[in-house]
């Protein structure tokens, strides 16, 4: 069983147990469609350490590593990870990758885009999926249909997970998610995502089953998030990489370092020469702590000599915790600043903007990788919504992905930006990229466009009203009332003639 810190550093969830998780026939899936199946558990098998490994730098849950041999025992046994530069490296990245929604080329959304995103809360899904894509190298996000008809778009983390990359479509070829386990790690419950149908594998009583759903769409409805991918390793790779977890564990042995020397600074380090040890037999704290201490002369009469040693210094071990935080500034690209050490010659505004900017311009290679994959699972989303599309709709293939700018600016700088390009292209003020380079959120703006809309159409109902007054008034002619010129209801109010009432008098 996991321990509780284990469970904790896991977010709740209990590590699972891969040693069991050996997959029987089951009941249910084709016999063709078993080998893929052991094949996937093989995969995921292969790299679940690997993705543990990562959750607990991540956590700060990791291991102490000491070499034994200047810290004692005592302190080493005690020692718990205090650097947290893993998570810095992934968060700092990821809270610059914020999804705000899909910007349709139509006013209209037929195909309940925006319902697929609010019922799925898929800002908030995407922000996770990320996360989880930087800490283990990929996440994943699953598209299915509810027992309600419904389209479920869920987020799925690599180490839960495990996918077969399908090179010549490029894109995933097969996929498992596991989706249920006891309070022992052990597998309950997983799915299998094939091109031509999707498993759901339960184990009740110790036998398992499945259910099988025909896949409408011919391909696996999952997709992946990916850091970094190439062409060598389509699912990416961790930002917590090899040298950043083993420069994690020099910091953490030089601060325990520092530590241990900082014990020595509550007490004074002195030698008594011409002193026996027996001088010594009581307790050496009330002495360090006593006002007034006296040491008698030998039988001979000889003084006791007292000597004071300095301490060590602890100027080599914060030397040696900067140098190692610059070597991570250079393997993760966040600015020194950040991983909490002060230089001696602080970073002037221009190198500190030129530092965002290198991991601006990596998130902005991030967004456009992450747009892919949303416009995918949403084109999927929206097939299986709507059984009848053959192919996906122009308005869905020509939607954008909207994101957060990368980038901070200032107010002003907006607004001079927004002012001089408005000036010359007056179509560029009142457009949604005009107002999202005046520093307007995607929220913000559509909030806008329907503020405008109800001033449109109360400007139509005021013209409306103001016409139709107008008619009335040409047809009285001298503008007064219409009841004010005779008896309402009367044949001599209605007249005779063409437009009026026959003559019937007669």
């Amino acid at each position: 069983m996991a321990s509780q810190d284990v469970v904790i550093a896991a977010g709740g969830k209990p590590w699972l147990s891969a040693m069991d998780f050996q997959i029987p026939r089951i009941a249910g899936i084709d016999d063709a469609d078993m080998p893929m199946v052991y094949r996937l558990r093989d995969v995921w098998a292969s790299k679940y350490p690997g993705n543990v490994l990562r959750t607990l730098y991540y956590t700060a849950h990791e291991r102490y590593k000491d070499f034994g041999l200047s810290v004692p025992p005592r302190i080493a046994g005690q020692v718990a990870p205090m650097i947290g530069w893993p998570a810095k490296a992934v968060r700092t990245l990821s809270d610059l990758s914020a999804f705000e929604g899909f910007q349709l080329p139509s006013d209209s959304d037929m195909y309940g885009v925006q319902e697929i995103c609010d019922t799925n809360r898929l800002t908030t899904a995407v922000s996770q999926t990320i996360v989880s894509a930087y800490t283990h190298s990929c996440a994943f996000l699953t598209v299915s249909l509810t027992e309600d008809g419904t389209v479920a778009v869920s987020p799925r983390s690599a180490d839960w997970s495990a996918a077969i990359w399908d090179g010549l479509h490029n894109r995933i070829g097969a996929a498992m998610t596991i989706t249920d386990t006891d309070e022992n790690g052990k597998v309950d419950g997983f799915n299998v995502w094939l091109p031509h149908c999707l498993y759901e594998c339960s184990r009740t009583g110790g036998v398992w089953s499945a259910r099988r759903s025909r896949n409408p769409l011919n391909r696996p409805t999952v997709v992946p998030f990916c850091y970094d991918p190439q062409l060598d390793r389509p699912f990416g790779r961790s930002r917590i990489s090899g040298p950043l977890m083993a420069l994690t564990d020099i910091g953490i042995r030089t601060v325990t370092r520092m530590e241990a020397t900082a014990e020595f600074y509550s007490a004074p380090k002195l030698w008594f020469l011409g002193v026996s040890p027996q001088a010594f037999d009581k307790d050496l704290w009330s002495s360090l702590v006593s006002v007034i201490n006296s040491i008698d002369s030998d039988i001979d009469g000889n003084k006791p000599e007292l000597k004071q040693v300095s301490q060590a210094s602890m100027q080599p071990h914060s030397d040696m915790l900067k140098t190692i935080a610059m070597l991570v500034a250079s393997e993760t690209s966040l600015p020194v600043n950040d991983l909490g050490i002060t230089m001696d010659n602080p970073a002037s505004a221009e190198a500190m903007a030129a530092a965002e900017r290198k991991l601006s311009r990596e998130a902005d290679r991030q967004n456009r990788l992450f747009s892919e994959a949303l416009k995918d699972a949403m084109g999927m989303a929206v097939r299986l919504a709507n059984p009848g599309l053959t192919s996906l709709p122009e308005e869905i293939s020509g939607m954008r992905p909207v994101w957060a700018p990368t980038r901070e600016v200032s107010d002003a700088a907006r607004a001079d930006y927004y002012a001089k390009i408005a000036g010359v292209n007056s179509a560029f003020a009142d457009s949604d990229v005009g107002l999202m380079k005046a520093g307007l959120t995607f929220a913000e703006i559509r909030s806008f466009r329907a503020y405008q809309q109800r001033v449109k159409a109360q400007q139509s109902i005021d013209q409306l009203k103001q016409r139709t007054l107008t008619q009335r008034q040409e047809v009285n002619g001298d503008g007064s009332d219409e009841q004010a010129s005779g008896v309402a209801g009367t044949a001599q109010t209605a007249g005779t003639g063409t437009e009026g009432l026959s003559d019937q008098s007669r």
